[in-house]
């Protein structure tokens, strides 16, 4: 039996988070310990392992872990790296924004678009106003709104590339197959975001690198304790000079960013805190223009009289700016071609779709709840892999009233002995239990309702009271999970009934809320007789992954296991026979979608019985194939004319088979009538 689809995402889950886990200790625990970095950057890389893992640890230990101590500026000088570095203090601040948005959105039950919004604006406000403003005010110096004002443009040119990779990534994946991941409670939702900050590194980063060669932001910094500014090694950012680059030492007025003019940068010697001992040479985070001096505590990473003088001209930034709005809107709006994102986490209440189903921007949530797999949390019992279904259920009698019970529930029902399906089932069993009456019986059916969603209950065929008759919100409320509904009345008819489900149909009776309903005349000789008597309920059943879908006629949703009373060849029964009896076949189209044409090898069979009105006799004719459609009945006699083993099966030759494999010469929709002389 394979592992299903649930116990093997939740497997690479596990270790993708213990990985995130291990990687963002081992990055906290270095950055606090080893690496020279002020303040901001080392809680940046913290974050961003936080939710990008080991690909983050890659970056910090390739982009900004010295290699040895005191080379950290000769190793932090290559342009990509400080591209990296950039990209870093912006996803930071703009992914948290971001998740803290998704949860609290999606936790509200607001639309896919709603979230998609307000996660942009809860990103670029977190980036700015703290990761930006607020963190490089504590180490740049200057006002904090001077630092907004400086940081908007460059957080804004960013946060719309990240955004444009983030929110594709989210809306395909929140509304894809596995919608657990709109589930801010499941870990799905969790990996979910890391991709999309994955990718939203990934579309971000150019953008940052040309912040950097602009001079519009920072790349990576260093901060060191006890040395004097000569000791300093410069930095060499992309705009530092050939020779600078080549010596590795910082002169007056030279910064990573390249060699600035002394009206900028004034003699140099604000760079560095001679009084408590520590300076840093600069690899700038902000497009800062700060005026000398500002206030600043013993101990404070700050660099007074940091000047970055960019020469980005106004139609280069125009230009950037256009790119990036088009990148966002594109993010934004074309997963809105091709998947619904008008529906919330609760419309779709973390639901798992079948593989292959088609889903489009207009596939309301409702459907999608009602083709989704059934889900392991909700199964109370696991039947023995030998049950049998169709059990006769004996009632009990009160005032002359035959009372029987029903209860309805989720379990794990072998149709092969190796194979399970997670069913909706009467009584814990599939088909559910045989209802065997009388005419003129008055009878109670006391339904108890234990599934995770609403049901009814229909007798398919008979003369009632139509408010007993079972169409939920047409003659009935639905029975609510937890509560029970009784149906009462007198039977009317003779023959071969059904009852099954009338509360979402198409998921719930091809999930197997269905049973056999024998209705018997008063004298057994009012109706044709014959030495033995079998009943067979077909239905059609989807299991991919060892997940259970309700099967049905739509792309991704066909069947591809067929079962005869709750079991598939070769699990069905046998029916042994000598020569010259007579066995009645009672045929029930139990099943959702198919019509199967039913076949006895051996000889023909005659019609002697159709929806349960008794054919007269003139009426009556053999053949040795019958067409069972959903809903319809058919009672057969077949004689016994030649020992062997002869087989009833369908003639649709997909329908003999256990997901495509034949098992013993067949599968599906066949049985055994092993005669002997």
């Amino acid at each position: 039996m394979t592992m299903d689809y649930i116990t093997t995402t939740n497997i690479v889950l596990t270790i993708w988070f213990t990985l995130v886990a291990f990687s963002t200790a081992y990055v906290a625990y270095d950055q606090f310990k080893n690496n020279p970095e002020p303040i901001v950057m080392k809680w940046g890389f913290i974050l961003v392992t936080l939710y990008m893992g080991p690909i983050a640890l890659l970056l910090y230990v390739m982009a900004d872990k010295e290699p040895k101590p005191g080379t950290h500026e000769e190793f932090i000088k290559p342009l990509w790296k400080q591209g990296v570095g950039s990209t870093i203090h912006c996803v930071a601040g703009d992914a948290t924004g971001i998740i803290l948005a998704a949860v609290i959105v999606l936790s509200l039950g607001l639309p896919m678009w709603v979230d998609l919004i307000i996660e942009y604006i809860a990103g670029f406000a977190f980036g700015l106003f703290v990761f930006q403003a607020l963190f490089m005010k504590l180490t740049m110096g200057g006002t904090y709104w001077e630092n907004v004002r400086r940081s908007f443009v460059p957080e804004w040119l960013s946060m719309n590339a990240m955004m444009a990779g983030m929110a594709p990534v989210m809306s395909f994946l929140m509304m894809g197959r596995d919608m657990r991941a709109m589930e801010p409670s499941e870990p799905m939702f969790w990996f979910v975001m890391s991709l999309g900050v994955i990718v939203g590194f990934a579309t971000c980063y150019p953008v940052n690198v040309w912040l950097v060669v602009s001079k519009l932001k920072h790349g990576l910094m260093t901060v060191r304790k006890g040395q004097n500014q000569a000791q300093q090694q410069g930095s060499g950012s992309p705009a530092m000079n050939h020779a600078a680059m080549q010596q590795g030492t910082m002169d007056k007025g030279l910064t990573s960013q390249g060699v600035m003019d002394h009206s900028a940068m004034g003699d140099g010697t604000n760079l560095g805190n001679p009084q408590n001992g520590k300076t840093q040479t600069s690899q700038g985070h902000g497009a800062m223009n700060h005026p000398p001096g500002g206030k600043r505590d013993e101990g404070d990473e700050f660099l007074a009289g940091q000047t970055m003088q960019s020469d980005v001209t106004r139609p280069q930034l125009a230009a950037v700016g256009l790119v990036t709005s088009i990148m966002l809107v594109a993010g934004l709006a074309l997963p809105g071609l091709f998947v619904n994102l008008s529906l919330s986490a609760r419309d779709v209440g973390g639901v798992i779709m079948p593989p292959g189903m088609i889903m489009t921007r207009d596939t309301p949530g409702e459907a999608m709840r009602d083709m989704s797999a059934v889900l392991p949390k909700y199964v109370s019992y696991t039947a023995p892999a030998d049950a049998q279904g169709d059990q006769i259920l004996e009632p009990r009698l009160e005032n002359d009233v035959k009372v029987f019970e029903l209860t309805t529930s989720v379990i794990r029902w072998n149709i092969l002995d190796d194979e399970q399906v997670l069913a909706y089932t009467f009584n814990e069993q599939v088909p559910g239990p045989r209802i065997e009456l009388t005419l003129g019986d008055q009878v109670r059916f006391i339904v108890t309702n234990n599934l995770p969603e609403s049901t009814t209950v229909h007798w398919h065929g008979l003369i009632l009271p139509n408010a007993m008759d079972g169409p939920a919100e047409i003659t009935q409320d639905p029975i609510q999970p937890g509560e029970s509904y009784t149906y009462e009345f007198t039977v009317q008819q003779t023959g071969t009934y059904f009852y099954h489900t009338h509360d979402k149909t198409d998921r719930q009776q091809t999930l197997g809320l269905y049973g056999a309903l024998i209705v018997r005349p008063q004298d057994p000789a009012d109706e044709p007789q014959a030495d033995l008597e079998y009943t067979i309920q077909l239905q059609e059943w989807l299991e991919r992954e060892g997940m259970t879908y309700p099967a049905m006629l739509m792309e991704g949703a066909f069947p591809n296991y067929f079962t005869i009373n709750g079991k598939a060849y070769p699990a069905t029964d046998t029916i042994s026979m000598r020569v010259g009896q007579t066995l009645k076949l009672r045929f029930i189209g139990s099943n959702n979608n198919f019509i199967h044409p039913m076949h006895v090898h051996g000889g023909p069979f005659e019609v002697v019985a159709r929806d349960g009105e008794i054919l007269q006799e003139s009426a009556r004719f053999l053949a040795d194939t019958i067409n069972v459609g959903p809903g319809q009945r058919y009672d057969v006699i077949w004689t016994a004319l030649e020992p062997g083993k002869w087989l009833v099966h369908c003639h649709i030759p997909h329908h003999t088979v256990n997901n495509n494999v034949e098992e013993e010469g067949g599968g599906g929709l066949m049985m055994v009538i092993e005669v002997t002389p």
